[in-house]
């Protein structure tokens, strides 16, 4: 009866160390979210999103755009039906106009998944030199869209916004929210890193 007991538990044991290690798999940041498991961790196995991170500045038609882009580990996703835990670049900015005036400032908020405001990346291509960024969008999701920014040196990157259907979107708006875009919304704006 003991050896039965025994084996039981060291079955049920293995069993359930199975199904942990393969809930907590690591995967780099380039997987496809479809071939991986719920709980599944995408990692920065080439320390590719570390050249990114830092303060860079840029003007675009009289405003000042400060990025303050920091590298976070194992944030939780809720995408596709699975739950991902995955490293990834946020931006938060402040921009402000020709008078010092700030115009919006997300440097000091606090961000959910998919809130108002986030810009999270995505995927890093080109041997780490580019990376794709989801930018939620403002009130009502106004301007949600895509970033993309490429290193140009040790100092320097460019920065392409490319914004969804910002009528639609917009017109479902109450008229009392501000559903102005301040981010740059160009190709190849050039920031430096200060």
């Amino acid at each position: 009866m003991k050896v039965t007991y025994k084996r039981t538990v060291l079955i049920l044991g293995l069993f359930l160390s199975v199904i942990s290690c393969k809930a907590q798999q690591n995967f780099p940041l380039l997987t496809s979210i479809d071939n991986i498991p719920n709980m599944s961790h995408l990692k920065d196995t080439n320390n590719e999103l570390q050249s990114f991170v830092g303060t860079y500045l840029s003007t675009y038609n009289g405003n000042q755009i400060t990025l303050y882009i920091d590298k976070e580990n194992d944030k939780l996703f809720n995408t596709r039906g699975k739950q991902i835990y995955k490293d990834v670049l946020s931006i938060r900015y402040i921009i402000k106009n020709s008078s010092g005036a700030i115009l919006q400032d997300t440097k000091s908020m606090i961000f959910q998944p998919d809130s108002l405001h986030t810009i999270y990346s995505l995927w890093v291509t080109e041997n780490g030199t580019r990376v794709t960024l989801n930018y939620s969008g403002t009130n009502c999701g106004v301007g949600w869209g895509k970033i993309i920014l490429k290193k140009i040196n040790t100092t320097q990157m460019s920065w392409e916004y490319l914004p969804n259907d910002l009528v639609t979107t917009a017109s479902k708006c109450p008229p009392t929210l501000d559903t102005k875009i301040y981010l740059p919304k160009t190709k190849d704006l050039i920031f430096t890193k200060q």
